[in-house]
């Protein structure tokens, strides 16, 4: 690590501790040094229509904060500091349960059963057809119309050698949006010492079917509320992506992203091509692909994507065990939002980088299998590291 960035998050890490509780602390190390970081602490969000209490956790380890829901799992803010040691929240959101409730975004939630795309919501396994909730056009997006998104979830705090973090839980019922079996799902979130935020997912089931679990934050390093992405550096070791048809469905092409607006090989600006006369830019309004990922499935998470603002310094390295990356430009923004900043959200103001197998998998055979069987256990990793200099 350069000086630099060690004293812009020795000094963050120390006012995220500060911000973070007024009480107990922990201590733990790594590599000789010994670093500090604050017990999770949990506060009344809101109450859902139904009298359901909504709670938010707060976590600050390594120079990095995060505040998470129990309803959805959601990533509610993520506080990074720039170059200079000031911290902002990365992340759009809202700051009412109401407008979670509300929404359609899907803002820094925990996405299942299946992220992404199924096409015509049916899908057909061990010779029985599938009927899932239809809530994008005749297409079945994010789990349906009552996902993971919008469900409250179990959450258990933890500090440990591994740093301090949530554990969350959610049991989805046989036929819950149509899917088969009675899944269960843990998902654990870690800020680790270093500040890294890392996720863990896990699932089993008691009957065949299938799985595609992520996380929808949206990013804006330059600060929530702060304008567009557009001028954010962003790589991706990805040589090939999937087209899509009208409807954002795969068509079962890999198609290479030389020599096209699809290629990030080399880092470039969001915004450098995303107004060319691509016919796939054209269809989404922008970005919204999956990227097939050059490492492939692998054991442990490893890195594929780093997203830069110029402005702030600030810089958000990924790595995954997945095959594939869906990055949305934020297109269908609109100006009717409002996050906690009081500013509107418009187009291109926020953009996600969703770890995942491809879309539509269920009915493409050539793709990777999101099939989990009895017995069997799904598991998944990403971690998000952050510098800024």
């Amino acid at each position: 690590m350069d000086t630099s960035r060690r004293t812009v998050l020795a000094t963050a890490a120390a006012a995220g501790l500060t911000a973070a509780v007024a009480g107990t602390s922990y201590a733990s190390s790594e590599g000789g040094g010994s670093v500090r970081f604050a017990k999770p602490t949990k506060e009344l969000f809101g109450t859902l229509a139904d009298g359901t209490k909504v709670h938010r956790w707060s976590l600050a380890n390594g120079g990095t904060r995060l505040k998470v829901l129990s309803y959805g799992g959601i990533v509610q803010s993520l506080e990074l500091p720039d170059r200079h040691g000031r911290y902002r929240n990365v992340s759009l959101g809202y700051d009412t349960i109401e407008a979670y409730a509300a929404g359609t975004t899907f803002f820094g939630a925990l996405i299942g059963r299946y992220g992404n795309r199924i096409a015509r919501g049916r899908f057909t396994l061990d010779g029985r057809t599938h009927q899932l909730s239809v809530n994008d056009g005749e297409n079945s997006l994010h789990g349906g119309a009552k996902g993971f998104d919008t469900r409250v979830w179990d959450v258990e705090p933890f500090t440990d050698a591994s740093g301090v973090g949530l554990v969350l839980r959610y049991v989805s019922a046989d036929g819950e949006m149509g899917y088969p079996g009675t899944l269960r799902v843990k998902v654990t979130y870690t800020l680790t010492v270093r500040g890294d935020w890392r996720i863990d997912y896990a699932a089993r089931t008691d009957k065949a079917t299938v799985v595609n679990l992520t996380n929808h934050t949206y990013y804006n390093l330059a600060g929530e509320g702060s304008g567009d992405i557009y001028g954010h550096e962003l790589s991706l070791k990805a040589r090939r992506f999937t087209p899509t048809d009208s409807g954002l469905i795969p068509t079962g092409e890999l198609a290479k992203v030389a020599g096209t607006p699809f290629d990030f090989r080399r880092a470039k600006t969001v915004g450098e091509d995303i107004r060319a006369a691509h016919p796939q830019l054209v269809t989404a309004k922008g970005y919204d692909h999956n990227w097939v990922l050059d490492k492939g499935i692998t054991d442990r998470p490893e890195h594929f994507a780093t997203l830069r603002d110029p402005e702030s310094g600030r810089t958000m390295r990924i790595a995954t065990t997945e095959p594939g990356v869906q990055f949305y430009s934020g297109n269908f923004l609109d100006g009717t939002l409002t996050g906690p900043s009081g500013r509107t959200y418009r187009q291109g103001d926020g953009l996600c980088l969703e770890t995942q197998h491809f879309p539509d998998s269920p009915n493409q055979p050539s793709f990777p299998s999101t099939v989990l069987r009895p017995g069997d256990t799904y598991r998944s990793s990403t971690v998000h590291s952050f510098s800024a200099r």
